[in-house]
């Protein structure tokens, strides 16, 4: 039975797809088009990019003697074209709309030009604070995205709440010293559970911005569900 919780925190760091923006049927296609063309099982590729990896990284692993960075350029050009179906998660626009500029960061694996589109077609505003797969060195489950952007922002990341959809972005923000408000909308329950949210709910139409300002930061309202 969900129970309301009121959380605290300086900053939410905000991971994209699977948590603001509906964007799996869209990237599905693009990976399962990409993979048939290159002889691996589509249906494969499809689970290995729904790990919230950077998209180069699947690369990497998948053509080890490849053009990393032409093959990551093509794909990213298809999925900047094939936009049907990209929409806002419910909760997502209210929830930012209540947030000042100053108090949340976007930490994707996506690359900065696909973050913006996908954010523009989805209707929601481009973040002044971002760390996107192009800004990184290391991608989830490292810390590194996590962290940066809470130096972004001005926080040290214990002070954050991290807001992700899959067991990579949990370790991720966990790793980072930051506490995990996961949301069931891409991934099975059991495997969310498993990476060690702190809390677990339905997706961003669970949570309520009761309060937001720069000097006591943030004050939320959030429809858990019990972690088992």
């Amino acid at each position: 039975m969900a129970s309301m919780l009121k959380l605290n925190c300086r900053a939410l760091l905000f991971d994209m797809d699977g948590v603001l923006i509906n964007s799996t049927p869209a990237a599905a296609r693009v990976w399962k088009r990409w993979a048939s063309e290159r002889g691996f099982d589509p249906k494969q590729v499809v689970s290995m990019m729904a790990q919230g990896r950077p998209s180069i990284t699947t690369i990497r692993e998948l053509l080890p003697n490849g053009d990393h960075l032409g093959e990551s350029r093509e794909v990213e050009r298809r999925e900047m074209e094939d936009l049907a179906g990209v929409a806002a998660f419910p909760g997502a626009r209210q929830v930012l709309s209540r947030l000042p500029t100053q108090l949340w960061a976007l930490v994707t694996s996506s690359t900065k030009l696909l973050a913006e589109v996908r954010l523009r077609a989805a209707g929601l505003p481009v973040p002044k604070f971002q760390v996107t797969g192009s800004d990184v060195v290391n991608g989830k489950p490292h810390p590194e995205p996590f962290l940066k952007a809470a130096a972004l922002l001005g926080f040290p990341s214990e002070q954050c709440i991290v807001v992700e959809d899959t067991p990579a972005g949990i370790q991720a923000g966990k790793a980072a010293g930051a506490r995990v408000l996961a949301l069931r909308t891409t991934t099975p329950e059991p495997e969310l559970q498993a990476a060690g949210p702190d809390w677990l709910v339905a997706d961003c139409s669970a949570i309520r911005v009761a309060d937001a300002s720069t000097e006591k930061g943030i004050s939320l309202l959030v429809q858990v569900q019990p972690l088992t």
